[in-house]
């Protein structure tokens, strides 16, 4: 990938492992500073030494909650002293703890909110200030195709979180327009990621036979997707909600996969 994006200031949220690490990645490799944030401070400082060897862009972290104005506040700040702008904020933090809906508590429900619906919220506000001086401001979500397109069960506090982030961003997209800041979302399929291994190939295989194109996504399509939205390219698209699913969505049935 060319470095395109070089100079560019991004930070990515919940940027330590699986998708946000390689939309991390994507960035680096198209030359941008990155701030990556996570809670866990082992596997950010392990990201950002891959990151960095990766080049040309740089990489570093800090260590903050997406549900916590005062963390999002502290992050925007890190973000100046370190890369003297922001251009990009990719919220991508979110998390998707199983839980059916005959034993799923008030708790459970809020954590999933706080973290997929208000993190974005908080994260794009904080960094608001910043994305409108940069004057090429973008904001890229991370949502899913489960809620706004697909269910599974379990995932109900999950699929309406991810629904209602397409709700914000359309909004957002509206408002912050007049400021030259686009919002955008990417909506993952089935991407393999390091917890993948754990459930075993024979798991995987059934997740790759429900994808019309006979395989899982990877982290790096994801990020190709944010890279695409952060670029000049897209200047001129904002409000969008982009499928990366290899045609996951696309069959009404596995009958009509088994028929092409």
């Amino acid at each position: 990938m060319n470095a395109f994006l070089t100079g560019y200031s991004v930070i990515v949220t919940g940027g330590t492992k699986g998708i946000g690490k390689g939309i991390a990645r994507s960035f680096v490799e198209a030359g941008a500073n990155v701030l990556i944030t996570g809670r866990d401070e082992l596997s950010a400082k392990s990201a950002v030494a891959d990151l960095i060897a990766i080049g040309p862009g740089s990489a570093s972290y800090t260590l903050g909650d997406v549900a916590k104005r005062a963390d999002m506040q502290a992050m925007v700040k890190v973000a100046l002293e370190r890369n003297g702008r922001i251009d990009v904020l990719c919220a991508n933090a979110g998390i998707f703890p199983d839980s059916r809906l005959d034993v799923m508590s008030e708790d459970d429900w809020d954590l999933v909110f706080d973290t997929n619906v208000k993190g974005n919220f908080l994260a794009l506000q904080s960094c608001l200030a910043a994305l409108t001086d940069s004057g090429r401001g973008r904001v890229i979500l991370t949502s899913s195709i489960t809620g706004p397109i697909t269910g599974f069960p379990g995932w109900s506090h999950y699929g309406a979180s991810k629904a209602a982030q397409l709700g914000f961003m359309r909004t957002a997209a509206i408002e912050l327009a007049s400021r030259a800041i686009t919002v955008n979302a990417v909506l993952p399929g089935n991407i393999a990621t390091e917890g993948l291994a754990d459930l075993g190939p024979e798991y995987r295989r059934s997740m790759e036979a429900a994808i019309p194109v006979g395989r899982l996504g990877e982290v790096a399509d994801i990020g190709a997707a944010a890279v695409f939205f952060a670029s000049p390219q897209a200047a001129f698209i904002t409000g969008q909600a982009l499928a990366v699913d290899g045609g996951q969505t696309l069959p009404e049935s596995l009958a009509a996969l088994d028929s092409q």
